[in-house]
């Protein structure tokens, strides 16, 4: 068995926690190469450790994005570093613990493993990763008088006509970042299902769930062009006039290790 340790970059304490892991554990560890390298070792591209039997993220949601965008199938587990951690479950403190019995629990074939919904995109020529939060279609601009004509189709059924800033089309994972602070609805990680949510749209219509297996189509036009963005971070330019299709990727990611106290975890967006 081979682990992976991905640290959040430029952050003494990621760093730390990645070298008391590695010492702790008696299988073969890599690091990312700038963790690394602080530590004066070799590293190992996260694109790498796509067949490790666990890879360990250790920062915020933001690292732990960035790891599930590169590992592929591989089975992951957070270590928290920032504020809320929804999907790092691990406090610091608890991190070398965990690790251990979770690489042990791995090894005696007793690990259980939860799927996460990404969301992949397809049409206007648009290529992004697949993204575990969201997939948000936007205008140029945000704010009155910009935005962009949006036409939103479910499985081919219209559900809405508007101008808006845009569209994101969430995951369950993703109902607590973007799409809530949009007004769109929290979802239980355990329910299934895609959240559709327009933003400042004019005669809006309400946030919608979709069934899992869903296509929502999003069309674009009356602007000089728009964006596809996949969780915030890798963008695309749409030509509208132009469609965008949002769907369940095939791949989910791939989680193990404690199970996120939903509630908990909620408490800290007060």
């Amino acid at each position: 068995m081979h682990v992976g340790v991905v640290a959040q970059q430029g952050d003494e304490r990621a760093v730390g926690l990645a070298a008391d892991i590695a010492a702790a554990l008696d299988v073969p560890v890599s690091l990312d190469p700038e963790t690394a390298s602080s530590l004066g070792r070799a590293g190992v591209a996260p694109s790498a450790m796509a067949d490790y039997g666990l890879v360990v993220s250790i920062g915020g949601d933001g690292t732990f994005l960035y790891t599930a965008r590169r590992v592929g199938s591989a089975p992951l587990l957070g270590v928290n570093l920032g504020e809320v951690g929804f999907l790092n479950v691990v406090a610091p403190e608890a991190a070398v613990e965990t690790v251990t019995e979770t690489v042990e629990a791995i090894r005696a074939g007793e690990a259980s493993y939860r799927e996460l919904t990404r969301v992949e995109t397809s049409g206007a020529g648009v290529e992004l990763p697949a993204a575990l939060n969201e997939v948000a279609v936007l205008g140029p601009q945000r704010g009155h008088g910009n935005g962009v004509d949006v036409e939103v189709r479910v499985d081919g059924e219209t559900y809405s006509r508007t101008h808006a800033d845009g569209v994101i089309v969430a995951t369950p994972t993703g109902s607590s970042a973007y799409n809530l602070s949009e007004g769109g609805p929290l979802v239980h990680p355990d329910a299934a299902g895609l959240i559709v949510t327009e933003m400042c749209a004019d005669g809006s219509m309400p946030p919608l769930v979709v069934a899992p297996d869903a296509a929502v189509r999003v069309a674009v036009s009356g602007a000089e062009t728009a964006y596809a963005v996949a969780d915030g971070r890798t963008r695309a330019t749409v030509d509208p006039p132009a469609a965008v299709t949002v769907c369940a990727s095939a791949d989910p990611v791939r989680v193990t290790g404690p199970e996120l106290d939903f509630f908990a975890a909620l408490e800290k967006l007060k």
